[in-house]
């Protein structure tokens, strides 16, 4: 039964803008950021028997395909918003097999690019020299990969998740339609692969091949989704540097070298002009609003016959709002739904030294603080590439020890950025450097080899965590010797294979990944939430307000769980006593502060040390910081609403808020001033859920009940102690 749709309009005040945000929901449902459930990804079809049409909807977006006279995408709807994403057809995808490019469904005739109209999509016709679409296939959702859940804080995670998968087939045309000059055209079945999930604005595809001829092909290049959107807006003149790309997010699961999404992606993800949009208004028709994913290099893949090939994933998420917190709400939830390892949280101590005695005591500091994880440091003497007999059993006991204690144990292993020499390295197009100065080729002998010793060392110790440090960048290589590449051409796409299928591998088995780079889809757990390392030689006084920055500025795309921050102990990067924490009882204050500012806002930092106490009087401190850490986690673990960025000139405070769980927000406030501050403050609470009445309570005290006004926010009257802090839960 179709639900009845209303619209609804929301008000949220933060940080003195007023934004006014309007959906179209059911009048049985809530806004899908707030609870998704009603929103079910189902395929429909326009006729049971013979059907021309295909569709796919969730309630919040909606596909739909004509398969007659070929298969494209001839509508794609905001469900929410009720725009229209699409103004124009395209082909579906394209694929260059043996240097002849292809384009992959699709239809021409279109008179102009600027709409797209049922009547002109009556009349389009297709292409002989394009694929033909021969049929789909329909079920639920598989997992591309498995994960263990070995440390699953977050409730109501599904994987794989829930929703609805389409299979387009195509085949090649006749070689009666194709121009080419001696050579046959190549018998290939291609396959359009789509995922819409449940509860969320988002649309998955990718590309599979199956060589079905009596002779070997190559790919030498794709392009997975091809989508001529509707312009951010329309400029008659083009500055280059300030023209905006369509309101929709897209990423891919091929992404390396940043912390940052849209860093890691934009060598896959192009937005680019549209030579058929003759009517925009920019004049020389330089508006970037043609979508194609596609990977710069390669992939440049060989298919004997009875051989497949798949492509990478790809995301795209229409955003609802220009909101700046409703947009990076809406990322957060993509990733708890298409990669929810994310949510997995440890925290975890840095060991500064691997010989026996001081692991066995940073384990047993861990184990009675409550900690969850030691990782055995860079500059520590831990070895992962030292495969012999003896270092092996002799990690297998560190773990063994650690389980007993119910502590997780793993290892810091470079991998980029450092000069293996004797032709191991890659070997740079000229006038190129790596992107980290030096990096091995993960296709030499010396490649295959290291990432042998890895599988190895965690088949064989026990150690369940890896913080794999420069990880693959995206590197190409021109050496003819390697291996594992036979060339330029497949060089990222064969390396890039190598690391994912690793990280894959310690998904389905329980393995920590703590990796520097945008690998969340791929498996990775966590990434950097993002800072200057050198920062942490400041005076401490400044590096707590630069830890709170980062935290506010890291989630804006990232969940609490998705960054990880650093406190060295010990002094790192110079700065001397002034910047260093150790000996931790004398500066702890200090200490405390760097604990609650990361705690609480629910990120883990690396404790970087030889221990994570030195007196009774510190273990309690951070005993104490992390008991409380953990009654209050899961609301600590959700989503940060940004309110005031950390600036030493007053108060600065964050709301975590779970609209699903028994406390559905954490109010953290900041204060670096050397005076008591009391003010009342306004708090937004919209995104705790809570519609009419909250209770509101400082700290362990007693709860006071609030109204909300009619744009969900409370008026709060806070007091925080000089340079301290002060929190109120709100359920």
């Amino acid at each position: 039964m179709p639900l009845k749709k209303t619209w609804t309009t929301i008000f949220l005040l933060c940080m003195g803008y007023m934004v006014v945000y309007t959906q179209s929901t059911s009048s049985e449902t809530a806004d899908w950021l707030l609870d998704g459930t009603a929103f079910q990804a189902k395929m429909e079809t326009n006729s049971s028997q013979n059907p021309s049409r295909i569709m796919l909807s969730n309630g919040l977006i909606k596909r739909t395909f004509s398969i007659r006279p070929n298969a494209a995408t001839v509508g794609f709807e905001n469900l929410i918003t009720g725009e229209n994403i699409l103004r124009g057809v395209k082909p579906e995808a394209d694929i260059t097999l043996d240097g002849v490019k292809y384009d992959i469904g699709g239809l021409k005739g279109q008179p102009n690019y600027a709409f797209l109209r049922a009547e002109d999509i009556a009349q389009l016709t297709h292409d002989p020299a394009a694929l033909r679409y021969i049929g789909y296939e329909t079920g639920p959702i598989k997992a591309h990969f498995g994960w263990k859940t070995v440390r699953h804080h977050a409730p109501d995670l599904n994987w794989p998740p829930k929703g609805t998968y389409l299979r387009l087939d195509f085949k090649m045309p006749g070689s009666e339609a194709v121009k080419l000059s001696a050579q046959e055209v190549p018998d290939v079945r291609v396959s359009l692969h789509y995922e819409l999930y449940d509860g969320l604005p988002v649309m998955g595809k990718w590309m599979s091949v199956e060589n079905q001829g009596e002779r070997s092909v190559t790919i030498n290049d794709f392009t997975s989704e091809i989508l001529a959107a509707v312009e951010y807006g329309s400029k008659v003149e083009t500055r280059e540097y300030n023209v905006s790309i369509p309101n929709i997010h897209v990423e891919t699961d091929y992404a390396f070298a940043s912390f940052n999404v849209d860093d890691a992606n934009h060598h896959v993800v192009h937005w680019e002009t549209d030579p058929d949009y003759s009517t925009q208004v920019n004049y020389l028709r330089l508006t970037p609003c043609l979508l194609k994913v596609s990977p710069e290099v390669g992939p440049e893949q060989s298919l004997a016959p009875g051989e497949s090939f798949t492509s990478f994933r790809t995301f795209v998420l229409p955003h609802d709002s220009y909101d700046r917190e409703r947009q990076g709400l809406a990322l957060r939830k993509m990733y708890r739904t298409l990669a929810p390892w994310i949510t997995e949280n440890p925290l975890m101590m840095h060991a500064r030294f691997a010989d026996w005695e001081q692991v066995k005591s940073a384990i047993d500091q861990c184990a009675e603080v409550g900690f969850e994880m030691v990782i055995l440091t860079f500059g520590s003497g831990f070895n992962i590439e030292d495969d012999s007999d003896e270092y092996l059993a002799k990690m297998k006991q560190y773990a063994d020890y650690a389980k007993s204690k119910g502590i997780e144990i793993g290892g810091y292993s470079l991998l980029a950025s450092r000069r293996i020499g004797n032709g191991q390295d890659v070997v740079m197009p000229e006038g190129e450097k790596p992107t980290f100065g030096n990096s091995p080729c993960i296709g030499s002998e010396w490649g295959q080899a290291y990432f042998k010793k890895l599988y190895n060392f965690y088949k064989n110790t026990g150690f369940s965590l890896l913080e794999h440090d420069g990880s693959y960048p995206g590197d190409v290589c021109t050496s003819t010797d390697h291996p594992g590449h036979q060339g330029y051409g497949d060089s990222r796409w064969n390396q890039y294979q190598a690391i994912s299928n690793f990280y894959k591998w310690c998904r389905e088995n329980g393995i920590y990944l703590n990796v520097p780079d945008y690998y969340y889809m791929t498996g990775s757990n966590k990434c950097g939430m993002g800072y200057r390392e050198v920062n942490w030689s400041l005076p401490r006084a400044q590096q707590v307000l630069h830890t709170r920055q980062n935290i506010y500025d890291g989630a804006w795309t990232k969940t609490p769980s998705m960054g990880w921050m650093f406190v060295p102990l010990t002094e790192y990067h110079g700065g001397g006593a002034a910047a260093t924490i150790e000996p931790l009882n004398e500066h702890l204050d200090h200490y405390q502060k760097m604990m609650i500012s990361n705690l609480g806002g629910g990120v883990q930092a690396c404790y970087r040390g030889p221990r994570l106490f030195d007196t009774e009087e510190t273990k309690a401190m951070v005993k104490a910081s992390v008991d409380w850490f953990k009654k209050h986690r899961e609301v600590l673990e959700g989503d940060i609403i940004h309110l005031r960025r950390a600036d030493g000139r007053d108060i600065d405070y964050w709301l975590n808020v779970n609209p699903q769980g028994e406390e559905k927000g954490l109010l953290m406030v900041f204060n670096p001033l050397d005076r008591v501050v009391t003010r009342e403050i306004e708090v937004p609470l919209y995104y705790t859920g809570l519609t009419d009445k909250a209770m509101i309570a400082r700290e362990d005290g007693p709860g006071e009940e609030h109204s909300l006004s009619r744009d969900y926010q409370v008026k709060l009257k806070v007091e925080v102690p000089a340079n301290g802090y002060s929190w109120y839960v709100i359920k």
